[in-house]
């Protein structure tokens, strides 16, 4: 069998997203592993006053194409934009673009999609569904094609506790639905929402399971190849460990719990006849890590490699109960945030800070689902793909879960996070190291004030309350002398 390499030579690819996260890797690593590609061909859009050249040029300045760039100076020659629109019939691709992809494409990768959890419907199904219905059409009029690859999501049937490598029956027939969507006004599909979703917690799982099913229809015309992934963090190791350019997934939380803002949050768990493939590219059940320990190893890495300017001293605390959480909820982000609102007001700046904490605590809310729950996935046939790979492919496209090692990977994320996301310099580190000293001498220093004054206020006034402020003081002394005495007859 050939090597991956050898195979892309001379190849043309189609992707889709590629101006998104994965879709940039994915034509990084393409680029760099097989240089020998002939053409990557990504459909673009106009958009925030960037026209598709612009767009194109920004991102391939980016830092993540720097062993790209210079193994290749003229690297961005073989990427060739395609002026799309997913929301328009037919992509709003020009017919002499759909004469060219249609003689020339042998692969395509399918990553475009809405990844906003709290989309509208309407909206969600024309990226998430109608899009790939375009795409699949436009992919039978492809004359060498191989491959259609879509990606998905391993949340497409969360509403199952297991979940195998087969599309699942639909919620509903994607036909019927958009042809009944079509006349309804917004208002009317926002009521019945929830109806049509039911035990799926929102659009983006839905639409992406309808849109697993819109793809299985085209199999006996198409070789289809279905991705899972489940959570998408920063790189693991290529084209460098850590990068990230966005803060969706963990990175927008990480960043929350590095800069202080974070304190306290929700419990969280880990968690022959032509046939389409589908592949669940999932951690849990090969190389578990629970967030309880990411919860710690973030901590660590920013207390590390602090962020310039906290809020406070980064910490985080997990819990499952309710009601500490809302406690918490209130102690340690709204009553802060008003505090340093009002202090920003009496300087004559604009308030900020309960507008972030309202946004974090929003952004939370619509994880919630997926941080209090467990699923099982079978990745059987993520088994068998990498079985067959060859020595050097397993080492040049290493995809095994296994070898990661979850703490120097998180270590890396967090600073990558510094890095690329928030563009901070590694130099300031311990200027930022004694910003958090000084976070530290002001909450001790708070803390005891306001023993202080709690002692003052209703202690010193009060003989019922220094009587149960001695009886605490002098059951704690019995016990500590107890646990003395007992640890001495130990020995």
């Amino acid at each position: 069998m050939a090597s991956i390499t050898e195979y892309y030579a001379g190849k043309s690819v189609l992707i889709t997203g590629a101006t998104g996260f994965m879709g940039k890797v994915l034509v990084e690593k393409l680029l760099w592993s097989c240089p020998d590609v002939k053409a990557l061909y990504i459909l673009v859009r106009p958009k925030a006053g960037q026209t598709m050249e612009q767009r194109v040029s920004h991102m391939m300045k980016c830092k993540l194409f720097d062993r790209v760039r210079e193994a290749n100076p003229d690297f961005h020659k073989k990427i060739i934009p395609i002026s799309s629109e997913l929301t328009q019939p037919g992509l709003s691709i020009s017919p002499e673009d759909v004469e060219k992809l249609s003689a020339c494409i042998n692969i395509v990768f399918h990553c475009a999609a809405t990844i906003r959890f709290d989309e509208p419907l309407k909206h969600a199904l024309q990226l998430n569904v109608i899009a790939t219905q375009e795409l699949l059409s436009l992919a039978q009029r492809m004359h060498h094609l191989e491959a259609f690859i879509h990606i998905s999501t391993a949340y497409a049937n969360c509403n199952r506790k297991h979940i195998d490598e087969v599309i699942y029956p639909p919620p509903v027939e994607p036909k019927k639905l958009i042809e009944s969507l079509e006349w309804m006004d917004d208002g009317i599909v926002q009521d019945i929402t929830p109806r049509l979703i039911g035990d799926r917690p929102n659009t983006y799982t839905y639409t992406k399971a309808l849109a697993e099913y819109v793809v299985q229809q085209e199999q006996d015309k198409l070789n289809i190849g279905i991705i899972r992934p489940s959570i998408v963090g920063a790189s693991w190791q290529e084209p460098f460990p850590g990068w990230i350019d966005n803060f969706n997934g963990p990175s927008g939380v990480f960043i929350a719990a590095g800069k202080g803002i974070l304190q306290k949050n929700k419990r969280i768990w880990r968690k022959t006849p032509k046939t389409t493939l589908v592949y669940n590219c999932t951690s849990g059940g090969i190389n578990p890590f629970h967030w309880g320990e990411i919860e710690h190893h973030v901590i660590s890495s920013f207390k590390r490699n602090p962020l310039e300017q906290a809020f406070r001293r980064p910490n985080a605390n997990i819990t499952s109960n309710y009601l500490i959480n809302q406690y918490w909820i209130l102690v340690s982000h709204k009553f802060p945030a008003l505090i340093y609102d009002l202090f920003l007001r009496l300087c004559g700046q604009k308030p900020q800070m309960m507008r972030i904490f309202n946004r974090l605590h929003k952004a939370i809310g619509l994880l919630e689902y997926f941080s209090s729950q467990d699923w099982e996935w079978n990745s059987d046939n993520i088994s068998m793909l990498m079985s067959q790979l060859t020595p050097e492919d397993r080492t040049m496209f290493n995809f095994d879960v296994r070898q990661l090692n979850w703490p120097e990977y998180i270590e890396n994320y967090c600073i990558g996070t510094k890095k690329y996301v928030l563009n901070e310099d590694m130099s300031d580190i311990p200027a930022a190291r004694q910003h958090l000293r000084k976070l530290r001498n002001i909450r001790y220093t708070f803390n005891t004030l306001l023993v202080v004054f709690i002692w003052r206020v209703f202690i010193a006034r009060s003989q019922m309350a220094r009587n149960i402020w001695y009886f605490v003081v002098n059951l704690c002394f019995k016990f500590l002398s107890y646990f003395r005495a007992s640890s001495t007859l130990t020995n």
